[in-house]
Protein backbone atom coordinates (compact mmCIF):
# COMPACT_ATOMS: atom_id res chain seq x y z
CA UNK A 1 0.00 0.00 0.00
CA UNK A 2 1.05 3.86 -0.09
CA UNK A 3 1.37 6.11 1.86
CA UNK A 4 -2.24 7.67 0.89
CA UNK A 5 -3.73 4.48 1.65
CA UNK A 6 -2.67 4.04 5.07
CA UNK A 7 -2.93 7.07 8.06
CA UNK A 8 -3.57 6.95 11.38
CA UNK A 9 -3.40 8.93 14.82
CA UNK A 10 -4.25 8.99 18.69
CA UNK A 11 -5.52 11.88 20.36
CA UNK A 12 -5.57 11.76 24.54
CA UNK A 13 -6.71 13.35 27.39
CA UNK A 14 -5.85 12.73 31.31
CA UNK A 15 -9.07 12.93 33.74
CA UNK A 16 -9.72 12.45 37.45
CA UNK A 17 -12.10 10.03 36.28
CA UNK A 18 -12.27 6.72 37.59
CA UNK A 19 -12.26 3.70 34.33
CA UNK A 20 -15.29 2.68 35.48
CA UNK A 21 -17.08 5.72 35.65
CA UNK A 22 -15.35 6.21 31.68
CA UNK A 23 -16.78 2.51 30.78
CA UNK A 24 -20.45 3.10 32.05
CA UNK A 25 -20.32 6.31 29.39
CA UNK A 26 -18.95 4.54 27.02
CA UNK A 27 -21.62 1.07 27.61
CA UNK A 28 -24.56 3.56 27.38
CA UNK A 29 -24.26 3.91 23.51
CA UNK A 30 -27.21 5.42 22.41
CA UNK A 31 -26.40 8.46 24.76
CA UNK A 32 -23.04 9.02 23.29
CA UNK A 33 -24.70 11.46 20.98
CA UNK A 34 -25.68 13.69 24.39
CA UNK A 35 -21.84 13.97 24.55
CA UNK A 36 -20.33 13.61 20.92
CA UNK A 37 -21.73 16.28 18.72
CA UNK A 38 -20.69 13.94 16.05
CA UNK A 39 -23.28 12.15 16.30
CA UNK A 40 -27.15 13.05 15.31
CA UNK A 41 -28.60 9.88 15.93
CA UNK A 42 -26.85 6.09 17.46
CA UNK A 43 -28.94 2.58 18.01
CA UNK A 44 -27.03 -0.61 18.93
CA UNK A 45 -28.53 -3.99 17.77
CA UNK A 46 -27.52 -5.88 20.41
CA UNK A 47 -25.18 -5.86 23.89
CA UNK A 48 -21.81 -3.34 24.25
CA UNK A 49 -19.90 -6.51 23.40
CA UNK A 50 -17.40 -7.96 20.76
CA UNK A 51 -19.48 -8.60 17.17
CA UNK A 52 -22.56 -6.62 18.22
CA UNK A 53 -22.97 -4.01 15.17
CA UNK A 54 -24.12 -0.15 15.78
CA UNK A 55 -25.81 2.31 12.81
CA UNK A 56 -24.51 6.21 13.67
CA UNK A 57 -25.51 9.25 11.87
CA UNK A 58 -23.42 11.83 11.65
CA UNK A 59 -25.11 15.71 11.58
CA UNK A 60 -25.47 15.65 7.67
CA UNK A 61 -24.03 12.81 6.52
CA UNK A 62 -25.30 8.98 5.69
CA UNK A 63 -25.77 6.61 8.60
CA UNK A 64 -22.78 4.18 8.90
CA UNK A 65 -22.53 0.54 9.98
CA UNK A 66 -19.97 -0.67 12.46
CA UNK A 67 -19.28 -3.15 14.27
CA UNK A 68 -17.74 -3.69 17.95
CA UNK A 69 -14.65 -6.00 16.83
CA UNK A 70 -12.98 -6.02 20.47
CA UNK A 71 -14.08 -5.19 23.94
CA UNK A 72 -12.92 -5.31 26.82
CA UNK A 73 -14.46 -4.28 30.19
CA UNK A 74 -12.69 -0.80 31.68
CA UNK A 75 -10.02 -1.19 29.23
CA UNK A 76 -10.96 -0.74 25.65
CA UNK A 77 -13.18 -1.20 22.39
CA UNK A 78 -12.30 -1.00 18.88
CA UNK A 79 -14.68 -0.42 16.10
CA UNK A 80 -14.66 -1.15 12.83
CA UNK A 81 -16.48 0.86 10.11
CA UNK A 82 -15.89 -0.68 6.85
CA UNK A 83 -16.94 2.04 3.49
CA UNK A 84 -16.12 0.11 0.39
CA UNK A 85 -12.72 -0.75 0.63
CA UNK A 86 -12.00 1.52 3.26
CA UNK A 87 -11.20 0.40 6.86
CA UNK A 88 -11.83 2.58 9.62
CA UNK A 89 -10.84 1.36 13.27
CA UNK A 90 -10.79 3.34 16.23
CA UNK A 91 -9.27 2.02 19.46
CA UNK A 92 -11.06 3.73 22.58
CA UNK A 93 -8.76 2.75 25.43
CA UNK A 94 -8.52 3.71 29.12
CA UNK A 95 -5.14 4.00 30.59
CA UNK A 96 -4.76 4.38 34.76
CA UNK A 97 -1.82 6.57 35.61
CA UNK A 98 -1.88 6.68 39.13
CA UNK A 99 -4.48 7.09 42.08
CA UNK A 100 -6.60 9.74 41.03
CA UNK A 101 -5.85 10.06 36.92
CA UNK A 102 -7.19 8.13 34.07
CA UNK A 103 -6.17 8.84 30.42
CA UNK A 104 -8.50 7.93 27.40
CA UNK A 105 -7.06 7.83 24.02
CA UNK A 106 -8.88 7.40 20.71
CA UNK A 107 -6.72 6.00 17.72
CA UNK A 108 -7.76 5.92 14.49
CA UNK A 109 -6.25 3.54 11.95
CA UNK A 110 -7.64 3.80 8.27
CA UNK A 111 -6.33 1.99 5.73
CA UNK A 112 -7.69 1.83 2.03
CA UNK A 113 -8.30 4.08 -0.84
CA UNK A 114 -8.34 7.83 0.38
CA UNK A 115 -7.69 6.88 3.62
CA UNK A 116 -4.97 10.18 4.20
CA UNK A 117 -8.17 12.26 3.67
CA UNK A 118 -10.77 10.78 5.16
CA UNK A 119 -8.72 9.77 8.38
CA UNK A 120 -8.19 13.08 9.80
CA UNK A 121 -12.02 13.75 8.81
CA UNK A 122 -13.24 11.50 10.59
CA UNK A 123 -10.91 11.89 13.49
CA UNK A 124 -10.95 16.39 13.30
CA UNK A 125 -13.89 16.41 16.19
CA UNK A 126 -11.99 13.76 18.81
CA UNK A 127 -10.54 16.72 20.55
CA UNK A 128 -13.63 18.54 21.62
CA UNK A 129 -15.18 14.99 21.84
CA UNK A 130 -12.43 14.05 24.32
CA UNK A 131 -12.91 16.92 26.22
CA UNK A 132 -16.87 16.60 26.40
CA UNK A 133 -16.20 12.80 27.64
CA UNK A 134 -14.07 13.98 30.26
CA UNK A 135 -16.35 16.69 31.94
CA UNK A 136 -18.85 14.08 32.15
CA UNK A 137 -16.98 11.37 33.26
CA UNK A 138 -15.33 13.93 35.62
CA UNK A 139 -18.71 15.03 36.97
CA UNK A 140 -20.44 11.28 37.01
CA UNK A 141 -17.06 10.20 38.99
CA UNK A 142 -17.79 13.50 41.78
CA UNK A 143 -21.46 12.39 42.41
CA UNK A 144 -20.31 8.81 42.98
CA UNK A 145 -17.61 9.29 45.38
CA UNK A 146 -20.60 11.50 47.17
CA UNK A 147 -22.82 8.97 46.81
CA UNK A 148 -20.51 6.60 48.28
Amino acid sequence: MSDESTWGSEYAIETSATPETIWSIFRDVPAWKNWNAGIERIDIDGPFATGTWFTMKPPGEEALRSQLIDVRENVCFVDETRVGDLVILVAHRIEPLGPARTRIVYAVDARGPQASEIGPAVSADFPEVLASLSKLAEARSGRDAAQR
